[in-house]
């Protein structure tokens, strides 16, 4: 694997307020990666402490059915980060990841961004406060849809 170059760690949502000597020090730390189309980032049911930036392309999150075929749960684009949750706090993938075309991505391991912690504690800051605004973003999406089920089933607000 190969180094990311400070640009592209600077394509990351995680990394809006990191200065680019900040993202010089977090580059050390992290690979980048070059996904063909169908490539799978992710299993379901794994686990790794490993987290992915897309720096450009799409990832799909699927779900297995358990009848031979799959749901898409998520479309991920330039920019996102997947593997959260695995990353954070070694919980099994959910879903699988998929890449839709040709796609590059960041990879950051639990071990490497804990290894700046002493020396460089704002990156690790930064980097975690990302982590924890794009999960929030999630959970908020969620919830948005959580309320619009609920109306659809219950036929509340005259919307359907």
């Amino acid at each position: 694997m190969k180094k990311p170059e400070c640009s592209q760690v600077q394509k990351l949502s995680i990394t809006d307020n990191l200065s680019e000597a900040e993202c010089e020090i977090l580059k050390s730390v992290s690979e980048y990666r070059l996904l063909k189309d169908g490539d799978v980032l992710l299993k379901e049911g794994e686990t790794d402490h490993t987290l992915y930036g897309i720096v450009e392309g799409r990832l799909e999150a699927v779900k297995d059915t358990g009848m031979g075929d799959h749901v898409t749960l998520q479309m991920f684009k330039t920019g996102d980060i997947v593997g959260e949750l695995g990353f954070v706090d070694g919980t099994a993938h959910s879903a699988s990841l998929l890449s839709i075309g040709d796609s590059e991505v960041i990879s950051l391991e639990r071990s490497a961004l804990e290894g700046l912690i002493n020396e460089h504690p704002q990156v690790v800051y930064g980097v975690m406060r990302g982590i924890i605004r794009a999960t929030h973003a999630i959970v908020r999406r969620m919830n948005l849809q959580y309320v619009e089920m609920c109306n659809y089933i219950s036929k509340q607000h005259g919307r359907y």
